[in-house]
């Protein structure tokens, strides 16, 4: 039988490799690729054998996802068996080049309800109490995810030297946690915008539940529509949605609306390789089939040249790519922990791609596929002298009144 041919040369060129998977056929055979196998994957029919004997990470999750493949074994087992898979299915493992889409304001709006609005409930299951959706600040391995992800907003309001009486901008501001820190401990008046409805109806209650409605405001609004001046700027894990052609008016925004004197935070993810390639082994194909539509991620060097010739000058950079692999890791323990109560509330299609996606991500930052960056810079040419010269007031912390604990 053809079916049988296919999987035997499969076979037969996998077990070089001794990977620790035993395969389970839909007729009870069962083979295994390598000693003391970790990982289970259950073919239920001959059909689907397809996804596996040319897999890559997409096709592999593709199977995963539409129930043409089960699998058995601890996440990090079943990713490493994956891509090692991949990485031995007879192709390099190159890197597609970017793919680049039209960013309208209707299309970014559907995109980002499409991610985010799949109910506050599934994120408050696997997130910090916060609920916190950006790479966590560990001063320890050892660190809680509450403790590392108040760290993280800390860092960057500390960063830009927030002060009473600043004004402050959060582009993409979540479920509202930075905006409601910056306010409540730094003293500052904060406006937070995002494209997501569910994000704006639960900030705005926590803020008023806070009783910080005075002082912060959160908005249903695209940033290219913000109007004013601010002295701090922040934008946390948004510019992913921005696009690679849109770049530089997304920074002369940024400049556009920064008061002289005033400091801008970038703190995104960027891409591992030097010409914004997309992630080794399809790994972006699956993540754009059923994660993150029409997301683009820029390498550092692509990021810090739009910056400056927007006329924002660069004045730190730091990668957080093993925070942001510590942060993952977390949240796919707890996604694992509730699992039943995620697939009622989202159903077992949906459950199956957030389980994969961030164990996938876990691996992709563990090992540079990806990273994360955050870029601290003023105005050019503004002629302020904004920041210290040194680099030790971002160290310090907080002011010793601020408690590293959730509300």
């Amino acid at each position: 039988m053809f079916w049988q041919r296919e999987f035997d040369k499969f076979v037969a060129r996998m077990c070089d490799h001794r990977i620790p998977l035993r395969l389970r056929l839909w007729n009870g055979v069962e083979t295994a690729l390598g000693e003391d196998p970790s990982v289970t994957f259950t073919i239920p029919s001959a059909a689907a054998l397809r996804h596996l004997i040319r897999p890559t990470l997409d096709t592999l999750g593709h199977a995963y996802v539409e129930g043409k493949l089960d699998v058995e074994g601890k996440l990090a087992d079943i990713l490493n068996v994956a891509v090692r898979l991949a990485a031995h299915a007879g192709a390099a493992p190159k890197r597609r080049a970017p793919r680049m889409f039209r960013h309208t304001r209707a299309s970014d709006a559907e995109v980002v309800g499409y991610h985010y609005d799949v109910s506050n409930q599934f994120y408050a299951l696997w997130l910090d109490a916060n609920m916190v959706y950006s790479c966590g600040y560990f001063r320890s391995p050892q660190d809680s995810l509450e403790a590392a992800q108040i760290q993280k907003i800390d860092h960057i309001l500390v960063k830009l030297r927030v002060r009473p009486g600043d004004r402050l901008l959060d582009i993409g501001c979540g479920w509202g946690a930075l905006i409601m820190r910056a306010a409540e401990k730094f003293g500052a008046r904060t406006v937070g915008i995002t494209l997501s409805r569910n994000q704006y109806e639960l900030a705005r209650e926590r803020i008023a539940a806070a009783g910080l409605a005075d002082r912060c405001e959160v908005r249903l609004e695209d940033y290219r529509d913000v109007t004013g001046k601010f002295d701090r700027i922040a934008s946390v894990g948004m510019f992913e949605h921005v696009g690679l052609r849109n770049l530089g008016a997304y920074f002369n925004k940024m400049r556009d609306l920064l008061e002289d004197g005033g400091t801008a935070m970038n703190h995104g993810i960027t891409s591992g390789d030097p010409e914004s390639a997309e992630s080794p082994f399809d790994a972006s194909e699956y993540i754009e089939r059923y994660v993150f539509p029409h997301g683009e991620l820029p390498h550092i060097s692509l990021t810090l040249k739009e910056m400056c010739a927007a006329g924002l000058e660069p004045v730190d950079v730091e990668n957080l790519r093993r925070h942001y692999a510590l942060t993952l890791t977390h949240w796919a323990e707890r996604f694992e922990a509730a699992s039943e109560q995620l697939r009622q509330i989202a159903g077992d299609k949906r459950w199956r791609i957030w389980r994969m996606y961030l164990a996938g991500c876990a691996y992709a930052f563990a090992h540079e596929w990806m990273a994360l960056h955050q870029i601290l810079a003023v105005k050019s040419g503004s002629g302020a002298e904004t920041l210290p010269l040194t680099r030790d007031y971002m160290y310090g912390g907080p002011p010793s009144d601020l408690p590293l604990s959730p509300r």
